[in-house]
């Protein structure tokens, strides 16, 4: 009975040194694992802090960009307002440039007229120069004659 004892003692010390050994294990499995979490929630937490970052940096960026874009939105109303009266101005321009072009059409014209009645006065003048000069003949014949 004693020896049976013994042998329950034995394999009850062996089972004891096989579930230490399995529990040294696990700790150290245990302790790797919780080094790992560890390791896994600092690099979650660095992880969340850069997120955090790039997240403030794109806020910023947005907002520079809304500024510009708000910036860029008054540039191109006051160049869509400068293309506007410039049209105009170029629609008035055109205008005038119409009439003005009428106006030296009718100067052209009127000059032609002109020149064509001074040569119609030249020669008219022509004429009445030889006739003075015939009258002045004549007159000079007849103060010789008298």
């Amino acid at each position: 009975r004693l020896t049976g004892q013994q042998q329950e003692i034995n394999n009850l010390l062996q089972r004891k040194i096989a579930l230490d050994e399995e529990n040294a294990s696990l700790k150290n499995e245990f302790s790797n694992l919780n080094q790992k979490f560890k390791d896994k929630s600092q690099e979650l937490k660095d992880t969340e802090e850069c997120a955090q970052k790039k997240e403030e940096q794109n806020r910023l960026v947005i907002k520079n960009m809304e500024e510009e874009n708000k910036g860029l939105n008054t540039c191109c109303a006051d160049l869509l307002n400068d293309l506007e009266k410039l049209r105009k101005e170029e629609e008035q321009w055109k205008t005038e440039k119409s009439g003005s072009d009428a106006r030296i059409k009718n100067l052209e014209t009127d000059l032609a007229e002109a020149r064509e009645q001074m040569k119609g006065l030249r020669s008219i003048c022509s004429n009445l120069s030889s006739q003075v000069a015939v009258k002045q003949e004549e007159l000079s014949q007849k103060d010789c004659d008298v």
